[in-house]
């Protein structure tokens, strides 16, 4: 018998992604290139990742300094490493067992880097207390998540679980939805008014799966991936009051905080529903995420986030925390970038100047592209105004709108942003020149 019949139904009905078609071709055109065949690009821009490395931003100094102390931590010996290096890199080291990093951490993180995360935390609410005790560290913010979501998602329920997903969404997330057996819900940002989340529309999609699923979650992207919306307290809050009313879960994916543009303000959930006050800040169920692969830091490879949650009922919270047993330790290294992240050098440390040189630029105007102000986030996602003969980009790959779900008649694609100046600008050059190439091709 073949093993494909064993397979649980739920994976085989997880949808292709769109970017894989486009990734396999792209990859022949690469070797087509290599061979010598003409085309009308002589190489393939590839902005499609969320990773900054990989597009050539170059990691910052004190973060790969500390790593390299804490991996070969003979390099302390001397003064070749600034000393907050070397103080940092000893203070970390202290909390290995085995003074080293290849020795596993407790299941929930290293606990003095758990308890600095709470700290940070803290810091950024204002002052809102954050227990170390509900703060999980993790290989990544989408792990997490999806350990979340194993715990909410009941498929041996009679109806399915349906979770409230925004659209456009971080396709990674509807694809774990869907291999849990859940329901994907999606409401829809408005693109008219800068991707703004309306709750009038999270009333209309959660009538709209009545009989279908029952909904227990509501997911939310602050700021948004791929759209780079971030919001406002008043929108936060609508959230909150819906969520509370309708007895559902929020999951706030706030992984781009550390990437806001212009006048915009990051507030966190967790915040805007403690100064919420009672009955909300007591019984209103939220998991926040956060990660060290995204913002500006973008060290996606080395596979450091946390999860908090609030307001959990222990019993649930005792579940969640077998899950996330089940997985031994987080690699030790993200634990150590997440500690940067949330701990970087201070005015007066040898390494902060250097640290605070990074800036992010972005070009929002295009001819035949329109793009709502990116607010926050990595990405954006301009909306191209084109026949429906739309075929394919000269010479870059971004990921199709249609993998993150837009309205009907609508086209988008999503790029990241945090690209060096002169990727950027070959990038935009490549779009308007196909454009101009394509409406006077179709008009």
């Amino acid at each position: 018998m073949s093993v494909l019949q064993e397979i649980s139904s739920n994976v085989k009905n997880m949808k292709t992604l769109e970017y894989s078609l486009l990734a396999r071709w792209t990859k022949q055109i690469k070797e087509d290139l290599r061979q010598g065949v003409k085309k009308p690009f002589k190489e393939v821009i590839d902005v499609s990742w969320g990773d900054p490395h990989r597009g050539g931003v170059k990691p910052l100094t004190f973060v790969r300094q500390v790593l390299a102390a804490c991996l070969y931590p003979q390099l302390m010996n001397g003064e070749k490493l600034p000393v907050d290096v070397r103080q940092r890199a000893q203070k970390l080291l202290d909390g290995c067992a085995g003074w080293s990093v290849g020795s596993y951490s407790a299941t929930g993180g290293l606990p003095e880097i758990v308890q600095r995360v709470s700290e940070f935390i803290s810091r950024r609410d204002g002052g809102v207390p954050s227990n170390p005790e509900n703060i999980f560290l993790c290989c990544g913010s989408q792990w997490a998540l999806t350990r979340i979501l194993n715990v909410l998602v009941n498929a041996e329920a009679p109806y399915p679980t349906g979770v409230l997903t925004p659209a456009p969404c971080y396709s990674t997330t509807t694809l774990s939805i869907e291999g849990l057996g859940g329901v994907v819900v999606p409401y829809y940002l408005s693109e008219e008014r800068g991707w703004e989340l309306q709750v009038e529309e999270l009333h209309r999609a959660l009538e709209s799966c009545k009989g279908a699923c029952h909904p227990i979650a509501l997911y939310v992207i602050n700021p948004g991936n791929p759209a780079g919306q971030v919001q406002s307290r008043k929108s936060m809050q609508e959230v909150i009051r819906f969520a509370s009313e309708k007895r559902l879960f929020l999951l706030a994916d706030e992984v781009y905080q550390g990437c806001i543009y212009g006048e915009k303000e990051f507030v966190s959930y967790k915040r805007v529903l403690s100064e919420m006050g009672p009955p909300l800040s007591d019984t209103v169920e939220l998991a926040s995420f956060h990660s060290a692969s995204k913002g500006f830091m973008g060290e996606c490879g080395l596979r450091g986030g946390y999860v908090e949650l609030v307001n959990l009922d222990p019993a649930v919270k005792k579940h969640i925390y077998t899950l996330f047993c089940a997985d031994s330790s987080p690699p030790v290294l993200g634990q150590i970038a997440l500690d940067l992240m949330t701990n970087p050098p201070q005015p007066g440390d040898p390494s902060y100047l250097l640290y605070y040189q990074k800036a992010c630029e972005v070009i929002n105007s295009l001819q035949g592209f329109s793009c709502q102000a990116v607010e926050g986030g990595a990405f954006a996602f301009p909306r191209i105004h084109l026949p429906a003969k739309l075929v394919s980009l000269s010479g870059v790959l971004a990921s199709p709108g249609s993998d993150y779900g837009q309205e009907e008649g609508t086209f988008h694609i999503r790029f990241c942003i945090l690209l060096p100046h002169d990727v950027l600008g070959e990038l935009l050059r490549r779009l308007s020149d196909f454009h101009t190439q394509f409406m006077k091709d179709f008009s």
